[in-house]
């Protein structure tokens, strides 16, 4: 989820998005909506691959996000689906919504609302979904349900759930998740092999948009599962096994292991996925704009020089990346389609090198960014901005761990190299991590109200009204 999502509905005791509040609805009948209905269409638009700033990053990254309903790979097992959802309310309120003349993406699928008294009681719910669905051929579904057919039944069509409450207990919620794992096959196909067999659902997903709570889920039901295990880690691999986990990042998916999941459990995050946010190429700037802003003042230009490895690359890059790449699109915009294959050759080969050293740019401001992490262990002023930290408390330690002084970091700052918002969230995963280490080894190193010194702001908990 984007951190503006996140923050409509953060809390519980890790402080975890809160998939009841966000989806929290009233009304009844068509008057059902969504007391955030704006955020939810937002959510909508995400998991399309249609939310504005997701596109703006994953441009920025060079990657495509795998969001559910636009990634090819994932769209035939979204053919039909189940949405379990909170209440009665908010399964009326998203059929309400999708039915928006907004969102015409959602209009290709029937949407069967499975929740109040009018859906039947208990499998008298079933045979309306079936008929719907038909042989899932040449049909698309959405079942949205907050309860029913969560449990005992087989809809061999169901290829993904997505999981949009929150549950306390890992048997409901997997006995859920199960529902897309019935087997969906064609015996003798062909009408030549009885014995043969056309497995249409080779694989089935679980969709889940508060990874803290659902990993804590697999963590709890692996011990469970394995209760004589000595080693939890031990007692989740085997679980993970036949239930791989990927956890999107911000610009890629990657395999959770045992020991991710039960760090993300504990502090909401793993080191592996922490390391990540750290070597991210969304942590900062190098557009047009801003490489101007470098070429043109001699101090932040002699600044960057003194960052690792951007000597190599020569004073004169910022200039060739930025008159090349205003080159190139000139000369795009000026011949249109007049362009002859000699000259669209030439463009392509400048364009290919202008991106190349772009690229080499953002890798050395990357490997920058990612000493901060050991600059914000050694220090012991963890109440502060990272800023602040860094350009009044302790600027000799900065330096020695990166190589640049306070001046030539404010500089880059205020000339907008170091993306504000991106360097916040991993600062503020960064805290939350090391604090879970701290409480895990017996140390609390904050009661009742946490302040946590972001990179350029403060946020502060309150243990005792979590509590």
């Amino acid at each position: 989820m984007p951190d503006e999502l996140i923050a409509v509905a953060n809390q519980g005791e890790f402080d975890e998005f809160d998939l009841n509040e966000f989806f929290e609805a009233k009304g009844i009948g068509k008057d059902a909506e969504f007391t955030h209905k704006t955020d939810v269409q937002k959510w909508l638009d995400l998991i399309r691959g249609a939310h504005l700033p997701t596109q703006v990053d994953a441009m920025r990254m060079g990657t495509r996000p795998p969001f559910p309903y636009s990634d090819v790979r994932l769209l035939p097992y979204l053919q039909h689906s189940f949405w379990f959802l909170p209440n009665v309310a908010a399964c009326q309120a998203m059929a309400n919504l999708l039915a928006e003349k907004q969102n015409v993406f959602w209009q290709d699928y029937q949407v069967l609302v499975v929740a109040g008294t009018g859906a039947g009681i208990g499998l008298d719910a079933l045979p309306p979904v079936r008929a719907a669905i038909g042989d899932g051929h040449d049909t698309k579904t959405i079942t949205l349900s907050c309860g029913k057919l969560t449990t005992g039944v087989t809809v061999k069509q169901w290829s993904s759930i997505l999981m949009l409450r929150n549950l306390n207990s890992p048997e409901t919620y997997f006995q859920a998740a199960f529902r897309v794992q019935s087997p969906w096959s064609i015996k003798n196909p062909d009408g030549d092999n009885p014995s043969a067999e056309a497995v249409l659902k080779p694989v089935c997903f679980v969709f889940d948009f508060a990874p803290t709570r659902a990993l804590r889920q697999i963590a709890d039901y692996g011990a469970g599962l394995s209760p004589e295990t000595p080693n939890p880690e031990q007692a989740v691999e085997e679980l993970v096994k036949f239930l791989p986990v990927l956890a999107y990042d911000g610009s890629n998916m990657t395999q959770v292991d045992a020991g991710g999941i039960l760090d993300i459990a504990m502090s909401g995050t793993s080191a592996t996925l922490l390391a990540r946010k750290w070597e991210s190429a969304i942590l900062v700037n190098v557009d047009n704009d801003t490489l101007r802003k470098i070429m043109n003042n001699p101090d932040a230009l002699s600044a960057v020089m003194n960052i690792e490895g951007f000597r190599a690359l020569g004073n004169d890059i910022f200039e060739t990346v930025v008159n090349k790449s205003d080159a190139v699109k000139k000369a795009k915009k000026e011949k249109g389609e007049d362009i002859t294959p000699a000259e669209k050759k030439e463009l392509t080969a400048e364009e290919k090198e202008y991106k190349s050293k772009r690229k080499q740019i953002q890798e050395k401001l990357v490997k920058f960014a990612t000493r901060i992490p050991a600059f914000m262990y050694l220090t012991d002023f963890r109440e502060n901005t990272l800023q602040d930290v860094i350009t009044k408390l302790e600027p000799g330690l900065f330096r020695t761990v990166t190589g640049l002084t306070v001046e030539d970091f404010h500089l880059l700052v205020n000339l907008g190299v170091f993306n504000a918002t991106q360097m916040n969230q991993a600062v503020f995963a960064f805290r939350r991590y090391e604090d879970a280490s701290l409480s895990y080894t017996g140390i609390e190193s904050h009661k009742g109200l946490r302040r946590y010194g972001l990179y350029d702001t403060v946020v502060a908990i309150d243990d005792d009204a979590i509590a």
